[in-house]
C-alpha cells in the first residue's frame, strides 16, 4: 500500500480518553492525518484486535494506513496495512515473512549503529528519535536533537519520520534534517480539537 509520513499519528488511549480513540483519530484524519500506528502497551491482545478493526473500517478508502505498534497477530488478525516495531519488539525478518511483501513495516532507531544493522531491504520506512525527551512514551532512548536526527536521516537509505516530542514548530527543523515527516502522540492525541491539532501541522 502507498504511504506517505508525512503526519504519522501514534495513537495513546489514555490521553484520548476524554474524546475517545476512534473520534480522535477520525478527527485528526480529517485534519490531514496521513499515517496511523495503534499503539497501546495496556489493552489486551483481544482489545487492541477489536480497536484495529474497528480503526480500519474507519478508514477504509481515506487511503490512510493503519499501522499496528509491535504486536503482529494483532497485525495478522486485524488485516492492518503494517507493523511497526522497536529494538526490543520481534526480529523484522519474522514480521516481514508473516505480513508478505505488501505489508508497511517500519523500524524504530536511535544510534547510528542501530541504523547500519538494519535489515534495510526488509523495511518500508524508520523512525528516528526521540528527537525531544517526551511523557508520552516514558521509557524511551536517549534524546538525539536536531543534530543527531540530521545525522541518521542523512546515512539511511529509506523514507524516515521524527518522533519524539515534536511539535506544530518544530516542522521546519525536522525537513532541514532531512526526515520525510513527523510523528506525534501527545501534540493530537488529548487536544481539544484533534483535527486542528493536525491542521495546524499542515500549515507549516
Amino acid at each position: 500500500m502507498p504511504f506517505d509520513l508525512s503526519l504519522y499519528l501514534v495513537t495513546d488511549a489514555g490521553l484520548c480518553a476524554d474524546i475517545g480513540l476512534e473520534k480522535t483519530v477520525e478527527a485528526a484524519v480529517q485534519g490531514g492525518v496521513t499515517m496511523v500506528q495503534l499503539r497501546d502497551k495496556y489493552a489486551s491482545d483481544e482489545q487492541m484486535i477489536v480497536q484495529a478493526k474497528r480503526l480500519k473500517a474507519m478508514l477504509a478508502g481515506s487511503g490512510v494506513p493503519l499501522m499496528i505498534n509491535d504486536r503482529l497477530n494483532v497485525a495478522v488478525a486485524s488485516q492492518a496495512d503494517g507493523l511497526h516495531v522497536g529494538q526490543s519488539d520481534m526480529a523484522v525478518q519474522e514480521a516481514r515473512n508473516t505480513l508478505g511483501q505488501h505489508a508497511i513495516i517500519g523500524l524504530s532507531i536511535n544510534t547510528l549503529a542501530q541504523l547500519q544493522g538494519a535489515p534495510i531491504e526488509l523495511l518500508d520506512y524508520v523512525g528516528l528519535g526521540p528527537v525531544f525527551a517526551t511523557v508520552s512514551k516514558q521509557d524511551h532512548a536517549q534524546p538525539i536533537g536536531f543534530d543527531g536526527l540530521a545525522q541518521l536521516a542523512n546515512a539511511c537509505q529509506l523514507p524516515s519520520v521524527a518522533i519524539g516530542g515534536l511539535k506544530a514548530e518544530h516542522i521546519a527543523k525536522v525537513k532541514a534534517a532531512g526526515a520525510n515527516g513527523i510523528a506525534v502522540i501527545s501534540a493530537i492525541c488529548g487536544q481539544p480539537d484533534p483535527r486542528l491539532a493536525a491542521q495546524a501541522f499542515l500549515a507549516q
